[in-house]
């Protein structure tokens, strides 16, 4: 008495009205061709049709059948003798209505969780993308810098030195494999105080005056790690784009700040590094600003209300 999978599943409620008509429209002739004692044959069709439809449009196809069997009974005197079929046709059809209801639940469900696994994976990738984009584009810009150096320093012998900052090289690019490997796993933290100390030598490798905290017990524990992605960011920009000569750093309990004396690019839409910022910051409900001052320079703060 189970529908048909194609019948209930096909996804077009008005085809499956038409074609449930239709097959009621059938077994009506052939019970009346028959005779009111098969009346019960209706019972396939009428369950059927609770299963496939909505709930509505059962109710009102199996309620008119059994009103048309009622009256046609009544009338050919035949509803002492066949009556009960009524009463069986309609306990039947109300039960596979209900499978027919816990069948389109199950449905609606299976489709909420593909809905939901759909956007874990979304939201995995755009947090993947984000960490590889702080981690690696910080990590490789300060390797691009000190190779510079080193080449210079070969170029005008001066091995030593050379040798001491490919060193630092070696370490920063085992540095950026581990922490890709964290990222990927999804276990890296940023701690602020390391991202302090990174961002001296990074500034020093690249000849930019530093002017940075010695220490970061005035920010909140809790903010901690998202402003280290929030520095690490910072300075990396200032790196890539400022070509400036001075970079100061300023935290409070809620706030970070960087300047620079640079050429203050960056106006216009935020790119990839502040879009990654802003979701970082948005579960606690913070800002970044960032753009030129009015007396040169650039300046990006981070703050949470």
């Amino acid at each position: 008495m189970i529908a048909p999978r194609w019948l209930w599943s096909s996804g077009s409620d008005n085809f499956n009205t038409v074609l449930c008509l239709g097959l009621t429209a059938v077994g009506l002739l052939v019970v009346f061709w028959l005779g009111m004692s098969y009346a019960g044959l209706l019972v396939y069709i009428m369950s059927t049709v609770a299963v496939a439809l909505p709930a509505w449009r059962a109710i009102a196809i199996d309620g008119s059948v059994l009103l048309v069997l009622a009256a046609t009974m009544y009338v050919t005197q035949d509803l002492p003798r066949d009556g009960g079929q009524l009463a069986t046709l309609s306990s039947i059809s109300l039960g596979m209505l209900a499978v027919g209801r816990m069948m389109r639940a199950n449905r609606a469900l299976s489709k909420a969780q593909e809905e939901i696994a759909a956007f874990a994976r979304t939201e995995e990738r755009a947090r993947l993308g984000r960490d590889l984009h702080d981690i690696l584009g910080h990590s490789l810009t300060t390797i691009s810098l000190k190779t510079g150096v080193a080449r210079r320093l070969l170029e005008s012998a001066e091995n030593e030195r050379a040798l001491e900052e490919i060193r630092e090289v070696e370490h920063l690019t085992r540095q950026a494999l581990g922490d890709v490997r964290a990222t990927v796993s999804g276990y890296r933290e940023v701690s602020l105080s390391a991202e302090v100390v990174g961002a001296r030598a990074a500034l020093r490798a690249a000849g930019v005056e530093a002017d940075l905290p010695h220490a970061v017990d005035n920010v909140r524990p809790e903010l901690q790690g998202v402003f280290g992605y929030v520095l690490r960011e910072a300075i990396t920009n200032v790196l890539r784009h400022a070509a400036a000569t001075r970079c100061s750093v300023r935290l409070g309990d809620t706030w970070l700040e960087v300047r620079d004396n640079g050429r203050g690019t960056g106006v216009g839409a935020p790119g990839t590094g502040l879009r990654g910022l802003a979701e970082r910051l948005a579960p606690f409900r913070g800002t970044v600003l960032a753009g030129p001052m009015a007396d040169g320079g650039y300046r990006l703060r981070a703050e949470v209300a």
